[in-house]
């Protein structure tokens, strides 16, 4: 009854005149930018990203709540029309959805990607709704020993999600871990690794890390090595579902939802996988499975739904613990950081209003969208149609602008196109960009508790072995580092 009277609250303020239209436009320019061929939500984000600077804390996670949801529904244009997956957890929508399109049923391909979308996203907010107290409430358990092991479990398991190897996600980590130890330390107030440089000593910025190395660094990347675009499907017959698609579809959106929820809620989850899982669902469910490969509706219901649900369990574990478990979320991370906030369990007793108002407005926002997709597909669909060299122009220039109006400084600016070839050299040899956002973010905090902790016991550092959860997850995580590497022997 607690979290149902909170809610209703956070619609009081989800539903008031100005952040109703934060939210419009935070969804209008997710979708907008999403849609865009090879834009994910982690570049959109990042681009954006420097616009709320100077709004209302609640208004502007507001506005980021729906660009999130935004990009995530936009991508599905692109990867359906185009063949282009704006990032790794659409692909599976590709399967199924570009043949669909190829076979004149674009239409119904993006009509069941829309609803699912919307349908996955419900459901899930409601299971946010359900599930965050809990979290809360088991947080509140936590010490700086337990909030430590806590964040060595998201990096080693993050790490090896978001990259293509163990040692690359690794290699990304330990390099935004170097980054965050940049500024003054908090517990002596040394300068460390400024060079002198006094616009250093508050930090690499967030923001212009995320910036330099999504969206500097992928334009950079685009300009060298993808020149040409691909041929857009065109739109052909009514957008409507048939009695049939409506039928195949709506078990596999509550499969979808199903599957992709509890992995967005887990520090090894993601995306990448429920979408994949939920294609061998729905391949190995059919009654239809002469489909698969040649357009099934079932393979663009199901993963879509799955990777809306999993884009929301996401939140659980970002507001409740103040840990990201996707390259989007740790930029989301910054943007709290950004107004001073720090999610975790205080947050819900210190900024109840905002809390509440953010989870309400998904709600809304999931509507909006839904209302906005189905009539606006043939705009996206012109969208698509801007040359790709224009497209990264553009976003060059939208991020050096960005950039500079933080805080006017060419610092901003040298460090923005520094980490915009680093991200580029990144890109090139396969190293992902999202754990070294991931450490710059949780790196200090992670370094404050391990003091912290280590302050407690007095310099003992059997605190983290004898505290039963923090000794589990590390456990957990050293699991995670020796099976692998001992599967690989045993082959």
């Amino acid at each position: 009854m607690d979290a149902l009277a909170a809610l209703i609250g956070g619609f009081g303020v989800a539903l008031q005149p100005a952040n109703l239209l934060w939210g419009l436009i935070g969804v209008t320019l997710g979708t907008l930018v999403g849609v865009l061929p090879g834009v994910g939500p982690a570049l959109t984000v990042a681009m954006l990203l420097p616009l709320t600077a100077k709004l209302d804390p609640t208004g502007a996670l507001i506005m980021f709540a729906g660009i999130y949801y935004g990009a995530m529904f936009g991508g599905s244009t692109s990867t359906i029309l185009l063949n282009t997956p704006g990032e790794s957890a659409s692909i599976a929508t590709a399967l199924e959805g570009n043949k669909m399109a190829r076979n004149g049923r674009a239409g119904p391909a993006l009509a069941t990607s829309a609803i699912g979308s919307f349908v996955a996203g419900s459901i899930a907010t409601v299971a946010l709704t359900l599930v965050a107290p809990v979290m809360v409430a088991v947080a509140l358990k936590f010490g700086p020993a337990e909030y430590f092991a806590l964040m060595v479990f998201a990096f080693i398991t993050l790490s090896a999600v978001l990259g293509a190897s163990t040692v690359r996600g690794l290699t990304s980590l330990f390099l935004g871990l170097a980054l965050g130890l940049v500024g003054i330390d908090s517990q002596t107030g040394a300068p460390r690794f400024a060079f002198g440089v006094p616009e250093l000593l508050d930090g690499i910025d967030v923001v212009v890390l995320a910036v330099g190395l999504f969206a500097v660094g992928e334009a950079l990347y685009v300009a060298a090595y993808e020149r040409t675009s691909g041929s857009v499907q065109k739109m052909t017959g009514s957008i409507l579902m048939s009695k049939s698609d409506w039928r195949r579809s709506w078990p596999a959106w509550l499969r979808g939802t199903a599957i992709g929820f509890p992995f967005g809620t887990i520090p090894a989850g993601g995306s990448e996988i429920p979408t994949f899982i939920s294609y061998a669902t729905e391949r190995k469910l059919t009654r239809h499975p002469e489909e698969f490969g040649n357009g099934a509706i079932e393979g663009v219901a199901g993963p879509e739904a799955a990777n809306n649900a999993a884009a929301t369990g996401v939140l659980v574990p970002l507001l409740t613990l103040g840990i990201p478990t996707s390259a989007t979320a740790a930029i989301l991370l910054g943007a709290f950081q950004n107004y001073g906030l720090q999610p975790g369990p205080l947050l819900f007793d210190l900024q109840k209003d905002l809390v509440w108002g953010l989870i309400a407005s998904l709600y809304v926002g999931n509507v909006i969208l839904l209302i906005l997709n189905l009539p606006l597909i043939g705009i996206w669909v012109r969208v698509l149609a801007i040359p790709r060299e224009l497209l990264y122009a553009g976003i060059l220039v939208f991020a050096t602008l960005g950039a500079y109006s933080l805080h006017q400084s060419w610092v901003d600016l040298a460090t923005l196109y520094v980490f915009g070839l680093l991200g580029f050299a990144m890109r090139r040899w396969g190293i992902p960009v999202g754990p070294a956002v991931i450490g710059l973010i949780l790196g200090p905090l992670a370094e404050t508790q391990f003091r912290r902790a280590l302050s407690i016991s007095q310099g003992d550092a059997a605190v983290f072995l004898t505290h039963p959860i923090s000794a589990s997850l590390l456990g957990l995580t050293a699991l995670l580092l020796v099976v692998p590497w001992l599967a690989r022997r045993l082959k």
